[in-house]
């Protein structure tokens, strides 16, 4: 019963905070003509994609417009620069939780200056929609938007330490999760009633992506380890002693970047004023195969590059190598380094397939059903999705199972 009341309060405490942080972005920062604001980015495709993150904030221009997404694109700047400077990879490395810590504290000051820089972009962008532009709506906005997004943070953090889940990855659940409704109002606001044969199709194909979707995120290839005390002892490899690699490392990341990728030639299209380079930009958005093939290709590569972001094959042969441990039939050091390299390669060339396999069902769906709304970004929502409810419901069950043990103990 103590188990439960302590679970429930960490349930509410997040439910709270997130409410909080979805009303922040309905409340409008003032000086802006919203309606002229709304219709004339209506259709903007670089905007459509960053209101995924959002929740729709960037259509609204509510004081957390910015959301989640200056802490976002800081914590990725950090794990970059934590690869290429010594000292940054020294703190995670060797200094501990207290390094851990300090990271933590360089990432918040990056994100407040990250914010202010992505203030100041929006501030130049809206200003055809502004009624007065002067100095003091700048300085208004600038303090709205940072301030707002600060705040975001702060109630990601809490829900990490005391609440369930991971913060940020609830607050961008949560803000695909309010777009669903306006999604498929979208969807069929042109058309009286959706075609049963076309539903039937619908269907079936939503339920492959979502099966393709677990498939990619909970798979992961088993690599049998041994220690020298195990093999002295039973002088066999134990079934249950293994180094788990994801088929996906990168997670929904590289699907991520790719979309923004090529969301920006849309969005330089509206910008650009010379007719020849805007035939050409409208051309490739035009070209269903070469944009399916540059979008595949973007995957792959941005599936390699975060992949070695996340994983050092390195340091994990020279971690086996302090343990004690080894995998049968391969010698420690170089040789481990480079057959888990081998392995890791063929493991990520399949879990771009899969995302690339995943990212191209909306726009088979589009193709089929002429549901245009699915088309482009489904995947990104979905993978976003998928991902963050199991590893929240991971989480409870651990939970659960950890008091539970504690109390059996006691």
């Amino acid at each position: 019963m103590q188990i439960n009341k302590i679970l429930v309060k960490k349930i509410i405490l997040t439910l709270f905070l997130l409410i909080i942080a979805r009303m922040g972005i309905f409340i409008p920062v003032p000086g802006i003509d919203h309606d002229a604001f709304y219709n004339g980015t209506g259709n903007n495709a670089l905007i459509n994609f960053l209101n995924i993150f959002s929740g729709g904030g960037f259509s609204t221009i509510g004081i957390f417009a910015l959301g989640i997404v200056p802490y976002i694109n800081s914590s990725l700047i950090i794990q970059l620069l934590t690869k290429t400077i010594p000292s940054l990879e020294n703190l995670q490395k060797e200094e501990g939780e207290k390094g851990r810590q300090k990271i933590n504290q360089i990432t918040r000051y990056l994100t407040l200056l990250w914010a202010i820089i992505q203030s100041i972009g929006i501030c130049i962008w809206i200003k055809p929609y502004v009624f007065y532009w002067n100095i003091n709506f700048i300085l208004d906005v600038i303090i709205s938007l940072s301030t707002g997004s600060i705040i975001v943070m702060w109630f990601s953090e809490i829900i990490t330490e005391k609440g369930i889940g991971n913060g940020p990855s609830l607050i961008i659940f949560q803000n695909i999760i309010s777009g669903i409704p306006q999604t498929l109002k979208n969807s069929l606001a042109n058309q009286e009633t959706l075609i049963l044969n076309q539903s039937l199709i619908f269907i079936p194909l939503f339920i492959s992506m979502l099966v393709i979707t677990v498939l990619v995120q909970e798979g992961i290839r088993k690599i049998n380890i041994i220690s020298a005390r195990q093999l002295i002892k039973q002088n066999e490899v134990n079934p249950q002693s293994y180094l788990p690699l994801k088929l996906n490392q990168g997670g929904v990341m590289p699907i991520v970047f790719a979309s923004a990728a090529m969301a920006l030639p849309a969005y330089l299209s509206s910008l650009i004023t010379n007719l020849n380079l805007k035939r050409i930009i409208d051309t490739y958005i035009n070209n269903s195969i070469i944009y399916i093939v540059l979008y595949g290709a973007l995957i792959i590569f941005f599936s390699y590059f975060y992949s070695s972001l996340v994983l050092n094959t390195e340091d994990l042969s020279n971690n086996l190598k302090k343990m004690g441990a080894s995998i049968p039939n391969i010698r420690p050091g170089e040789d481990t380094n480079e057959y888990l390299k081998k392995i890791l390669n063929r493991l990520t060339f399949l879990g771009s397939i899969f995302l690339f396999s995943v990212a191209l069902v909306p726009s088979i769906i589009a193709q089929i059903t002429h549901i245009n709304s699915f088309k482009g970004f489904g995947a990104t929502s979905l993978l976003i999705l998928v991902g963050v409810a199991i590893d929240t419901a991971k989480q409870i069950q651990t939970y659960i199972i950890s008091e539970k043990y504690e109390s059996l103990m006691k």
